[in-house]
């Protein structure tokens, strides 16, 4: 591997640089409570003003603004009625008059809308609010605090607000630099590779896909405190499937579907009946929360300058926010040519999981290099695949692959890998055609050998430090070659996946799954891009 290099010179972003956690704290890994408190704690460590925002469907909304607090959104799915319904209420001011403004309809539709005034004061809209309000929720609104949901009646929705100053802000302040900007320092497929991640609309598809609709819904942005109410029933959910409790499914997974509102059309929305069906869900808050570290990063690069004041450019700010080093590498160096066969070999040749790669970018993260050294007696170390959703690309960059709760699948709750490509191909979510992969060194150390599915896995057993669901095909270990990465030998597979007779009629896995349950145990080595 080429020597350590430095990284282009990053703006300044504010703030005091975090300081690494402890190996032991990061290695740890997160219950679903540690979850849920750090997104309560996030949501309350904002300092800056919030600003509430004048619903969209309001006729010249631009002109109004909301009046005080006065302003909530009600969302009520009931499966059994075929109810997935909202309703908004705001206080309007516009010029000293006000106004009461109602919006009601199906999640993912316009609905209608009522306008209630002018109002020479503002009593007159509150009343009108007020009574809404308790009508539909049967809560008083002073005491939305301690807001308690009932039967039939809508629930109240914690909404993101926007910062007083962004909210302000006109749209072309937003979106230009301010003063003269610096030219991108980055070369061209790393500029590529940070459009691609930092996205937007590859965000809403990536929101769309979990039947979030985020151009139709009309209940905007959740709060991390709301995303935490659905960590919650998650939890109350997985109770009510294990003790097969039905109509508890349909009750709890109604309060699912009106913690956090999905668009189902005109759908009756689904019943989750099973583990699998709640483990999804869990990836879906996770990938929100993942989403959201992105965009956290893009307001954090509207507040950079450089030293002489100039404004630099944002796929610069973005990438030195990252603080991922990332080295694009020669098509025609000996390093490409060995990954370029690993991905051909091991992928599928011919369907809609064909990979071609785009571009290859050796990759180092801040502090993860301390973090990895805690194996450096290690000597048994392979170079592994594992396969993402390019939504969530950007925080594992500043990140990391994290153990979050309820994450896993076949062989518990770790960090998932493999030696095909195309094992890893399946679970890449892609921006069109194109998606990303990591190939990462992990440290195996001794192997502890599975054929069955266990879901429960947590760790490997004692004296062992990783579990192999032994698949019935593995690439001819003839074909192996061994790079060096950091003074390491790291096997890298070469040859074409061949059948492994001891397994073929005994696993119940058709290509093996690598699992370490240590966070410290695997370090980020190269990003592909592919087309598929």
């Amino acid at each position: 591997m080429p020597p350590k290099r430095k990284a282009p010179a990053k703006a300044k972003a504010g703030g005091k640089k975090a300081k690494a956690n402890p190996p032991e704290e990061e290695d740890k890994p997160q219950t679903t409570q540690d979850v849920i408190a750090k997104l309560k704690a996030s949501e309350k460590k904002s300092g800056s003003k919030k600003k509430r925002k004048v619903d969209a469907f309001v006729p010249q909304a631009a002109s109004y603004e909301v009046y005080e607090d006065y302003d909530c959104m009600l969302n009520q799915t009931n499966i059994g009625h075929n109810n997935n319904k909202y309703y908004v209420i705001q206080v309007l001011n516009r010029l000293g008059n006000f106004y009461a403004w109602n919006r009601w309809g199906r999640v993912g539709e316009s609905g209608a809308n009522a306008m209630k005034g002018p109002f020479s004061t503002a009593d007159g809209a509150i009343k009108d609010f007020t009574k809404k309000f308790q009508d539909k929720t049967r809560n008083k609104w002073e005491n939305r605090d301690s807001f308690t949901p009932m039967k039939g009646k809508y629930t109240m929705i914690e909404m993101s607000l926007e910062d007083e100053d962004e909210a302000d802000a006109p749209a072309e302040v937003k979106t230009k630099p301010k003063g003269p900007a610096m030219k991108c320092t980055l070369d061209a497929p790393t500029q590529s590779l940070l459009r691609l991640i930092f996205d937007h609309d590859m965000f809403k598809d990536a929101m769309k896909s979990f039947d979030i609709d985020v151009k139709k819904m009309p209940l905007g942005k959740l709060s991390k405190t709301q995303i935490a109410k659905g960590f919650e029933v998650l939890e109350e959910l997985e109770k009510a499937i294990d003790s097969r409790n039905n109509s508890q499914m349909m009750a709890l997974s109604s309060k699912f579907y009106t913690v956090i509102p999905h668009d189902f059309g005109r759908r009756v929305p689904p019943v989750m009946k099973t583990l699998e069906d709640v483990r999804q869900k869990y990836d879906m808050l996770l990938v929100l929360g993942d989403i959201e570290i992105a965009q956290t990063l893009e307001k954090e690069r509207e507040k950079a300058t450089t030293d002489s004041g100039k404004q630099p450019d944002p796929l610069d700010v973005n990438y030195g926010l990252l603080k991922c080093e990332l080295k694009h590498l020669d098509p025609k160096s000996k390093e490409f040519k060995v990954l370029e066969t690993y991905t051909k070999e091991t992928g599928n040749k011919g369907g809609w999981r064909t990979p071609k790669i785009k571009h290859i970018w050796s990759m180092r993260r801040e502090g993860e290099e301390k973090r990895f050294k805690q194996h450096d007696k290690v000597t048994n170390r392979k170079l592994l695949w594992h396969g993402t959703n390019v939504a969530v690309v950007a925080a594992i960059l500043k990140s990391g692959l994290r153990i979050m709760p309820h994450s896993g699948g076949r062989v518990g709750s770790g960090i998932y890998f493999a030696s095909e490509n195309s094992k890893s191909a399946g679970y890449v979510r892609c921006a069109g055609k194109t998606g990303i992969m990591f190939l990462n060194e992990v440290a195996l150390g001794k192997e502890h050998h599975i054929l069955h599915d266990d879901w429960t896995l947590k760790a490997a057993p004692s004296g062992h430090d990783c579990i192999i669901a032994k698949g019935w095909t593995e690439p001819d270990p003839k074909k192996n070659t061994t790079i060096k990465l950091d003074g390491k030998d790291v096997v890298v597979p070469q040859g074409v996946p061949i059948s492994v007779p001891e397994y073929a009629n005994k696993s119940s896995f058709s290509q093996s799954e690598y699992l370490v349950y240590k966070e410290s145990q695997n370090m980020m080595r190269y990003l592909v891009m592919v087309d598929f």
